[in-house]
């Protein structure tokens, strides 16, 4: 017998017809004889809903009272979800997230992990029951409900993985796995059969949407195989584990952010910038520092609930010290990009070709960024995703 922890992505709970299919998926792999927990996410666009409701009533609601809110909706489809089983006669139960023994931080809306205790879930599953559990949440060592950002049902259930040690995560959404761009863009995108952890970081964070950075972290660090795979569909979709193949071509994939702003702040200010992100704990893009001192940092609005407050404070702080310009970034990822210049001087010769300015660039071992013009962001993938996964003999999967 095999514990197995799946996790269901919105999309696939979206209505009662998507959650009765995953009830008899759920079914048909516990009388395989495995052992499963099972994380969900909110239905359909019930987050999105309840965040806009929240808008409404309250311009800048506060961030506790999001947590309270927002967690609701994974709570809903995991009590929908046993009952769905039920009804086959599969016995499961529901837990939240703090009843899993997931202790966070007291940061609420985008909260980290900090231990888990999943004696619940260990002893339900003794009792040879499913465990569903409400993803995206746990509670502050404060005993306040927080969230744990978006992605956050990925986060639980790697996090549950790893402390139960689990043989393999099951990642489970509305697309075949993680390709090699994003698919609305550039519609000759390839699925990337296996890949690295770091690699896969990368692309989440640079802004593939399929992981979650952090609960890749968590698969690294356990050594936990990880999958993406599209909700009812029986392909292998793609794993996530240690020294995969190389690419042909150097670059793995290539991911995308609309919009990231570029502060830049000047040598004199740069200590006081960098206090405020560690006490706001924020979580850049990137960050780099020139010879003179100053200061440049990369961030999304996403992570940061709060950005015209922060804005306004680095402004109190700093003045006209502080600049901030808003561009597309577009990333190339791939173990050993750096190792010379080459795939550098490439792209930024094709881009130039099509009178693409590059407005900044920052590299990682794993991953080169460029900031340009947001109009341009769309055309600009299309053109590297030609000149570096569709290049002849290039494979972004395994080399099988």
């Amino acid at each position: 017998m095999s514990l197995i922890v799946q996790k269901y992505g919105g999309s696939s709970l979206a209505d009662l017809d998507k959650l009765r299919a995953v009830a008899d998926k759920v079914a048909q792999r516990r009388a395989r004889g495995d052992e499963l927990v099972v994380v969900v996410s909110a239905m359909g666009s019930n987050t999105d809903e309840l965040l806009a409701m929240a808008q409404a009533l309250s311009p800048r609601p506060p961030r506790r009272e999001l947590d309270m809110l927002l967690s609701t909706g994974e709570r809903i489809s995991a009590a929908l979800l046993a009952l769905a089983l039920a009804a086959r006669e599969v016995p499961a139960q529901s837990l939240t997230g703090s009843q899993c023994g997931i202790i966070t931080n007291d940061r609420h809306v985008d909260a980290r992990i900090i231990e888990l205790r999943p004696v619940r879930v260990q002893d339900v599953l003794a009792k040879g029951r499913v465990v569903i559990v409400a993803g995206f949440q746990g509670m502050s060592y404060r005993r306040d409900v927080t969230t744990l950002g978006r992605g956050g049902s990925d986060t639980t259930a790697v996090a549950l993985a790893a402390a139960l040690g689990a043989e393999a995560c099951e990642i489970y959404s509305d697309v075949d796995g993680v390709l090699s761009a994003d698919p609305r863009l550039v519609t000759s995108a390839q699925l990337i059969d296996i890949i690295g952890y770091p690699e896969m970081q990368e692309l989440a964070q640079a802004g593939a949407k399929v992981l979650n950075a952090e609960a890749v972290e968590f698969a690294k660090r356990a050594g936990i195989a990880l999958y993406a795979r599209r909700s009812g569909s029986e392909e292998a979709g793609t794993l996530v584990r240690v020294d995969p193949p190389p690419p042909a071509s150097g670059v793995r994939g290539i991911a995308h952010l609309r919009s990231l702003w570029l502060l830049r702040a000047k040598a004199s200010c740069a200590d006081k910038i960098l206090q405020i992100m560690q006490h706001q704990d924020l979580r850049p893009h990137f960050v780099s520092q020139n010879a003179d001192g100053a200061l440049d940092v990369g961030l999304t609005r996403e992570n940061i609930p709060d950005f015209e407050q922060l804005r306004a404070l680095m402004r109190r702080q700093c003045g006209d010290q502080v600049s901030w310009t808003e561009h597309g970034a577009l990333s190339l990822i791939g173990e050993g990009i750096l190792d010379d210049t080459s795939t550098l001087n490439q792209a930024l010769a094709l881009l130039r070709g099509h009178s693409i300015a590059i407005h900044g660039v920052s590299t990682s071992s794993f991953r080169i960024t460029l900031l340009l013009d947001p109009k341009q962001l769309e055309q600009a993938v299309r053109i590297l995703h030609k000149g570096f996964v569709l290049v002849p003999g290039a494979d972004v999967g395994s080399g099988a």
